[in-house]
């Protein structure tokens, strides 16, 4: 019994040894959760891109000489410009030239930079500016001083004169300034001192003797009306003679031709010539004896520093021209020809006395306003007062 107990416990521990000894069952192990994919952004909507702003139109102005300071016509059309940038929002630019060959260089110039409208300032710019708007004609161009057709029996197109039919893509702008200055002819008349006033041009082209034969019919008005014999130096319609400096530029010579028409007896003197007149003025300030009108701006505002001997100045309102044909072409009216400003416009007129308010006679200043209201109404004309058939 006892050797068979032995056996029977020595199966069962063999028995556990090899149920130790054996593998082990491979657990299987618990499902990891897969967690859901995560959501994929919807692609970010794309914006329409956005609108390119159309390139403003380009206003180009190719001045004359004198430069675009020459406080008269060059910075006036300039001003027109500039009211039309902040009015219009437009892009303004100018090319000034330095010589007559630099005009159609600079309308070039304009050209290729595709202008919108090209501003041309000055009788001396026809032929070029002819030339460029008739081989460009969808670029619009205003021409300051100038019309079309232009050419006279005997001239040679493109040589002496720029057309001889009017440009549909030109408009000219010109300005009936023997009113206004005829206006400055009676002011003087009734102001000087001496008996004789004075005034003298740039280069003698229309568009500067316009401004003295308007003078001079004022004064001759003004004897008219009060039997009086004042007299002008520097010009003589009947004559189709005056004094010139022979450029527009150099205010030596408008402080000699100054002088000479001091020695004269003038004491009032009305350049038509640009910033040759500055040295005119020079000359009245430090002598004090002598008084300025200006021309085409108010010298009051442009020239500050002849305050105290402009009396008045001959208002030639390039700025409202060229600001006028500006908004023509932004609204579609642009239209070629002529644009006539009159004193009945505004266009002409002479500017404020200023410094000069409290010396000039209140029964000067209103023969003045009736010569004005005359003129409008046809009353009296420049070439009726001077006998000129029209």
């Amino acid at each position: 019994m006892k050797k068979l107990y032995l056996v029977m416990v020595a199966l069962i521990v063999a028995s556990m040894v090899l149920t130790a000894c054996g593998p082990s069952a491979t657990p299987t192990p618990a499902p990891v959760a897969t967690e859901a994919p995560a959501m994929t952004e919807a692609p970010a909507a794309t914006e329409a891109p956005a609108m390119t702003e159309a390139p403003k139109m380009l206003v180009g102005e190719v001045t004359d000489l004198g430069g675009i300071d020459d406080k008269s016509f060059n910075a006036n059309g300039w001003k027109g410009v500039q009211e039309a940038m902040t009015d219009f929002g437009v892009d303004g630019k100018y090319l000034e030239s330095q010589g007559q060959s630099d005009y159609a260089k600079n309308i070039q110039q304009f050209l290729d930079e595709k202008a919108g409208l090209i501003v041309t300032v000055g009788f001396l710019l026809g032929v070029d500016t002819a030339k460029a708007a008739q081989a460009n004609p969808d670029t619009k161009f205003a021409i300051v001083d100038y019309t079309f057709p232009d050419c006279w029996p005997g001239a040679e197109v493109g040589k002496d004169c720029g057309s001889d039919v009017e440009i549909p893509n030109v408009r000219g702008l010109t300005f009936q300034t023997d009113d206004a200055a005829f206006l400055a002819g009676y002011l003087a008349a009734g102001m000087t001192q001496t008996g004789k006033v004075g005034t003298f041009g740039g280069i003698k082209l229309p568009t500067v003797t316009i401004f003295m034969k308007g003078y001079e019919a004022g004064v001759k008005y003004y004897n008219q009306q009060k039997g009086t014999s004042v007299e002008v130096l520097g010009w003589d319609t009947a004559k189709d003679d005056g004094l010139f400096a022979g450029n527009f530029d150099s205010t030596d010579d408008g402080r000699r031709i100054a002088e000479s028409l001091m020695q004269e007896g003038a004491d009032i003197i009305m350049p038509v010539a640009g910033p040759v007149g500055l040295g005119s003025a020079a000359v009245c300030k430090e002598t004090g004896n002598c008084t300025i009108i200006g021309v085409d701006a108010d010298w009051y505002d442009t020239a500050p520093e002849y305050q105290d001997v402009v009396l008045t100045s001959v208002l030639k309102r390039i700025d409202i021209a060229v600001y006028n044909t500006i908004k023509d072409v932004i609204d579609g009216n642009f239209t070629g020809g002529t644009a006539v400003y009159t004193i009945k416009d505004g266009g002409v007129d002479i500017a404020p006395y200023h410094n000069f308010e409290s010396k000039v006679p209140d029964a000067l200043k209103a023969e003045v306003e009736q010569a004005k209201q005359d003129l409008i109404s046809g009353a009296i004309t420049v070439d009726g007062v001077l006998g000129i058939s029209q």
